[in-house]
């Protein structure tokens, strides 16, 4: 009986801090919770494509190109790109830079919230972007706020943004949008209208 007291004590200890290792400690970050839950899928990234297309090809006629984008098909291009993308992947561990994203298209900017994860520690993370044009009439990304919770924002992350959203609207359609040069940019009610011209 004695002997079974002896080893009872470390092999709880051990137990306990096995435990521990195994779970996730969530540490904070901006909180989203009150904002509605925007789904993920793979027809709702589909939808993103045939409307470039769709766009690009009355452009091709009229010249002026018109392109209507909702938060569910960013959003969904957004989680199914992290998953597969290298460059918006942590260098260490492969993980998305963001999981489970949810992309809010809200009077004048992008909100994109999610998690991420670092070690044992979990944190929500909030990303507010400026869209605007630049001289060349390119998407022009400002980061207005980057809020990691504890965590330092990765490196790279304004890089993998520009590109995403530069694909969003490029990766699509091919070659057909080097030629479109934008003229405005608006974001409203879960919408962003992007306008522009085909040179």
């Amino acid at each position: 009986m004695m002997k079974n007291r002896k080893f009872a004590l470390p092999l709880f200890l051990i137990t306990l801090i096995l435990t521990s290792l195994a779970c996730t400690v969530f540490v904070g970050g901006p909180d989203y919770s009150d904002l509605p839950v925007i789904p993920v899928s793979q027809e709702a990234e589909q939808s993103l494509k045939d409307e470039m297309k769709r766009a690009f090809e009355a452009g091709a006629e009229s010249g002026v190109v018109t392109l209507n984008i909702t938060e569910t098909q960013i959003t969904s291009y957004l989680a199914l790109r992290m998953q597969s993308d290298p460059n918006l992947q942590q260098t260490e561990t492969k993980q998305p830079l963001i999981t489970d994203p949810q992309v809010y298209l809200r009077e004048g900017q992008m909100k994109i919230y999610g998690k991420t994860q670092q070690g044992m520690f979990a944190a929500n993370i909030g990303i507010i972007i400026n869209m605007g044009i630049d001289e060349a009439g390119q998407p022009k990304i400002e980061i207005a706020s980057a809020d990691f919770g504890p965590f330092p924002a990765p490196d790279g992350l304004k890089e993998a943004l520009t590109a995403m959203v530069r694909e969003a609207y490029t990766g699509a359609i091919g070659p057909a949008a080097t030629g479109l040069r934008i003229e405005s940019i608006a974001i409203a009610d879960g919408i962003m209208t992007i306008t522009g011209r085909i040179k």
